[in-house]
């Protein structure tokens, strides 16, 4: 498990704060997408804890090991590996929004005992504790699209696409001691340890200076650890497969497509190994219908087209290979149809009389894109998009 990282600054990326649903874009934005905040919740969370007893003979400084009470672990969307751009963007507007340091790369809190030095100068019964203030929420995709406005006209705006999730983080971690007759603030991480102390029956007189067992504590554990392992069956049993439903037919339209680097020869060409990925080439006699695309089972919502890309040349979907789905710079490559969300994508177009377009796998929620222009160079998802405007593709017909 990884330990508790230093706090982040909480501040989002200068150029990311301007961006807001209804504002203007431009077509080298259409493989671009930006986080916006949907909700927050912040709840002081105990990390770790253990019931002390303190007395006459017993004050001063005292070294005490308490018990894990409950882990928290950084994650935005699917999985908890925070190396995407999209994914630090959200935690830090998260930060700016609430005016908190929050964690903005993965960490979690320790889930080994742990120690608390303190300096206890009454006799007294304790808990000891380390806490931290969790902030939860959901969030939201902005991308770049078409928008016809009032007068009939079109407009390139940011609006809010269609990819959406939930994301956990937490502040610095705080350490402390504190007895059933301290007033403390409500809401606050000091007063959550306090309500994991058995007030109602505290240590008799007699009763050796030391750990005290608390049952509100170990009832407050046991429900954490039982959120803990729902939350894990439940994504076990959303878990992918490698090998998606056979879809029975597809229903395509009848156009035929290039997907070109706009102004330049080289444009998306399917693999013709099982191991390879979708690449860059210049299409020529040995093309081999590679290089076309249809657009099938094609839907609509909010002006946001959603289609499998089927290859021409080698009769597989578009995809992104499930066992790296959750990397960022995952190669983009085809299999057989089915019905995944992983052969899905939604497409982000310039207005009409342009035939530029911007591609997002409907899973991973990534934006497609390539790091260089060059011959052979693979097409990757990268979580934001590629912000030098390498994602922005022109969808040619044939």
């Amino acid at each position: 498990m990884v330990g508790p990282a230093a706090a982040q600054g909480a501040t989002p990326a200068a150029d990311a704060s301007a961006v807001q649903a209804g504002q203007s874009c431009t077509a080298a934005d259409l493989g671009k997408r930006h986080p916006f905040i949907k909700s927050t919740e912040v709840a002081p969370t105990i990390t770790h804890f253990k019931g002390w007893y303190v007395t006459a003979g017993s004050t001063g400084y005292q070294n005490v090991t308490t018990s894990t009470q409950t882990t928290i672990s950084v994650s935005v969307g699917l999985n908890g590996e925070i190396k995407g751009d999209f994914a630090v963007e959200a935690l830090g507007t998260v930060g700016a929004m609430l005016g908190l340091n929050v964690q903005v790369n993965y960490s979690s809190t320790s889930s080994e005992s742990t120690s608390v030095s303190w300096n206890f100068n009454d006799p007294g019964y304790y808990g000891v504790y380390k806490g931290t203030k969790k902030v939860t929420g959901t969030y939201g995709s902005l991308n770049c699209n078409r928008v016809q406005q009032g007068d009939g006209s079109w407009a390139l705006k940011w609006i809010e696409g269609p990819d959406s999730g939930s994301y956990t983080t937490y502040t610095t971690l705080e350490e402390g001691a504190v007895r059933c007759e301290d007033k403390v603030p409500a809401n606050s991480i000091m007063r959550k340890a306090q309500g994991l102390l058995d007030c109602e029956t505290p240590p008799r007189a007699g009763h050796a200076p030391g750990p005290v067992a608390s049952a509100k504590a170990t009832a407050a554990r046991n429900a954490a650890a039982k959120d803990t392992a729902k939350g894990t069956a439940g994504k076990a049993a959303t878990a992918r497969t490698s090998a998606p439903a056979t879809r029975a037919a597809l229903n395509c339209q009848p156009d035929v497509y290039r997907i070109h680097v706009p102004g330049k020869p080289l444009n998306w060409s399917a693999p013709v190994l099982a191991n390879d990925g979708i690449r860059l080439r210049e299409s020529n006699w040995t093309s081999a219908h590679l290089d076309n695309w249809r657009l099938c089972n094609v839907t609509e919502r909010n002006g946001v087209i959603e289609a499998s890309l089927w290859n021409w040349g080698n009769g597989g979907c578009a995809t992104i290979p499930a066992n790296i789905a959750n990397q960022e710079q995952a190669y983009l490559t085809t299999a057989p149809c089915g019905e995944d969300d992983l052969q899905r994508f939604y497409i982000y177009r310039d207005v009409p009389g342009g035939s530029k377009i911007g591609l997002q796998n409907k899973y991973t929620g990534s934006m497609l894109g390539h790091d260089r222009y060059a011959d052979g160079e693979l097409i990757r998802q990268y979580s934001s998009g590629r912000q030098d405007g390498t994602g922005t593709y022109d969808l040619v017909k044939v």
